[in-house]
């Protein structure tokens, strides 16, 4: 088995389980006996199980927030262009596409989703800090386009209605693919840009509420 082979092995056995157990629920045998490598090749590797938890992050968010941001930079060049403020739903657009995008990767990236629904909801520091440690440089990013797209708002409103549109998007998706009691007549938006048509007026409109 080649090496880059063991490490996809590894990364893929541990994103799978830390979704369906959680992170201090998962052993490191039970991943290597996943993976079908021996117990030793995650300390090779990767050095220990929090530095395979930051493996796993840098993995998936690296190139889906840079994604996130190449479509953030064509939304401020564009508005720069043409002599005006972002418009705060191309804002949002620009980073909802490129996530339902990584949504409709493959299973890994569902597992994946998985994983960041348990950062946000679960006491788990690991997991949430090797999260907020991916996530921070592009939501100051996206923060400070919001507040040029709604300068009428003082910043901590701008920054709450921005926390409570991204925890939206977050719980949606990770809700999508749960076996839900949905009511009659409902189904899940499993469609992206269905989705997209959805939540990105609701989303907007919250944003540019006066108050």
């Amino acid at each position: 088995m080649s090496q880059p082979d063991t490490k996809q092995r590894i990364l893929d056995a541990a994103e799978r389980l830390f979704a369906e157990g959680g992170f201090h629920h998962t052993s490191l045998r039970a991943i290597t006996t996943k993976a079908g490598v021996n117990l030793a090749a995650v300390n090779y590797h990767f050095g220990g199980k929090e530095a395979l938890v930051e493996a796993i992050f840098e993995r998936r968010l690296s190139p889906l927030n840079a994604a996130r941001r190449q479509q953030l930079d064509a939304v401020r060049d564009r508005a720069r262009a043409e002599g005006r403020a972002p418009d705060i739903e191309e804002v949002l657009r620009a980073f909802i596409e490129p996530t339902l995008a990584f949504r409709d990767a493959g299973p890994g990236a569902r597992a994946f989703i998985s994983l960041v629904g348990r950062a946000l909801s679960e006491p788990d520091g690991v997991v949430r800090g090797a999260f907020l440690h991916h996530m921070q440089p592009l939501f100051a990013y996206l923060l400070e386009l919001t507040r040029s797209a709604l300068p009428h708002l003082d910043p901590q409103r701008t920054f709450w209605r921005l926390f409570f549109a991204l925890s939206a998007i977050g719980h949606t998706i990770c809700l999508l693919d749960k076996p839900l009691p949905w009511p009659p007549g409902v189904t899940p938006l499993q469609d992206s840009q269905a989705l997209l048509a959805e939540i990105l007026p609701f989303l907007t409109a919250g944003m540019e509420v006066k108050g």
